[in-house]
């Protein structure tokens, strides 16, 4: 596994190089790329800064499939909604085909919605370690109790490896959320964490120390098997490292 951290200023300052790394992978790639995000105030400043020039329409969105790495079980319109505000901030103003856009339906059963999705995904994506999907790039987040995408500490899903998408439940809220498992995540060739705030320097160092008592926390198992992981932070997430 390559890994490398990035430290920027400010979060749109890293926008806007994350950007201009995502233009310069689709760019690279002869055919199509496949690649999953997620929701959260630092993705909606990424989006933002793709519908801008230099990127917007002179990337080549006929090549990008996106996918999420989870969703809240609330319909689209919701504000709570990743699909939603992905929609609002980067769907809106680029020219990418809509059988392009593949999105969890969070208004639907979550049980056979993971089930659906998982057979989406299956049916996609070319494979990768042991004949299972693989994403070209994996975006994301990290909560201040450690969660990534809906895996919270604890919880069943967290340790469910055979299965591509299944059901989480919020730990606090008691809400539903659809989420891919550790095991497609750390299939993928490549997997990007976008961290900023302050509240979020404490459980990064924890993280990034690597220490096996900090296991329990989802973010630290998140370990391509034979891809690459890389860390963008702003200055204020790197207060203590």
């Amino acid at each position: 596994m390559n890994s490398f951290i990035k430290i920027f200023d400010s979060p749109p300052q890293l926008a806007l190089k994350l950007a201009e790394e995502f233009k310069n992978e689709v760019e690279k790639k002869s055919d199509n790329i496949y690649i999953s995000i997620s929701g959260g105030s630092t993705p909606k400043i990424f989006f933002r800064e793709l519908t801008l020039p230099p990127f917007g329409n002179n990337i080549d969105w006929s090549k990008v499939h996106l996918f999420w790495s989870d969703e809240r079980c609330v319909p689209p319109s919701d504000s709570e909604s990743n699909y939603g505000m992905t929609k609002k901030n980067l769907l809106d103003f680029i020219q990418i085909p809509a059988g392009n856009i593949h999105r969890i339906m969070g208004e639907s059963h979550p049980e056979k919605e993971s089930v659906r999705y998982s057979k989406e995904i299956d049916k996609i994506l070319p494979s990768g370690n042991d004949h299972f999907p693989q994403f070209d790039w994996v975006f994301l987040g990290m909560g201040e109790d450690g969660h990534t995408a809906s895996l919270f500490p604890n919880a069943e899903l967290l340790y469910i490896c055979s299965n591509i998408a299944g059901v989480a439940i919020h730990p606090v809220s008691g809400q539903k959320r659809i989420s891919l498992t550790e095991r497609i995540i750390n299939n993928s060739k490549r997997i990007s964490f976008v961290v900023t705030g302050k509240n979020k320097a404490s459980i990064l160092k924890k993280i990034l120390d690597g220490l096996p008592e900090n296991k329990n926390y989802p973010a630290s198992r998140i370990e391509p098997l034979s891809g690459n992981l890389d860390w963008w932070i702003d200055k204020e997430a790197a207060f203590y490292l």
